[in-house]
């Protein structure tokens, strides 16, 4: 949830109430505060993109005032609720048969993971390993702090990938039978994208109590196939 300045909230409340564009000056003496203050925030909604500085056409000699409106449409700076709304459409998952749910989730999860993953170069081979960082790198930049684990020898595929951080957390702990089948697909559809030679067969959640545990395993006969 993003905490907005309330001195920052008046500006903007400010702007939208005013008949006409205001100036620094005179916004500050509407709000009984410093000019370097209203300055401040001013700048910090245009920044934003919620507020637009323009030049009044001056009447006399000297500079033209800067003076400030409201930009319209609906106020992008308040609170956002995804979280609410992960857990209403999760709950409306959650009611559905267990199995199809569950298989749902595995299904989405991997149309996911195909489209997110990064694939390799056209000249290059989807071997275990590489594919294998390819699903590292991916879980690293959705937040998962993933360190793969269990590799049989030097420049081998890890057999194993710990996830260190859930970036869904308190929805896996509510929804864990849909949230967990969601990153497995994940994992799965991100190493079918590439065409890797191996697949995740499994997670373990919260196999201790500061991660989890993705199970990797080669396919035999080659990449798999989309």
């Amino acid at each position: 949830m993003v905490t907005e300045s309330p001195q920052r909230r008046k500006v903007l409340d400010l702007l939208r109430t005013a008949p006409g564009p205001l100036g620094v000056t005179e916004a500050a003496g509407r709000l009984g505060v410093h000019p370097n203050t209203v300055r401040f925030h001013l700048d910090a909604l245009v920044a934003e993109g919620r507020a637009e500085r323009t030049a009044e056409a001056p009447s006399g000699p000297g500079r033209p005032r800067a003076v400030y409106t409201a930009r319209p449409g609906m106020d992008r700076g308040g609170t956002r609720g995804y979280r609410l709304l992960a857990r209403m459409l999760l709950g409306r998952w959650a009611s559905a048969d267990p199995a199809e749910a569950r298989a749902e989730a595995m299904e989405t999860g991997r149309g996911w993971g195909r489209l997110l993953v990064d694939p390799l170069p056209p000249h290059e081979r989807p071997t275990a390993e590489r594919s294998a960082a390819r699903l590292v790198a991916l879980l690293d930049d959705l937040g998962f702090a993933p360190r793969p684990e269990g590799a049989d020898a030097p420049g081998a595929a890890p057999r194993r990938v710990r996830l260190g951080h859930c970036p869904f957390l308190e929805l896996a702990e509510e929804h864990g039978s849909l949230v967990c089948p969601l990153h497995l697909g994940l994992m799965q559809g991100a190493l079918s994208g590439l065409g890797a030679p191996l697949t995740a067969t499994g997670l373990e959640p919260f196999a201790e109590p500061d991660s989890c545990l993705a199970h990797l395993t080669e396919v035999p006969g080659g990449p798999q196939k989309e």
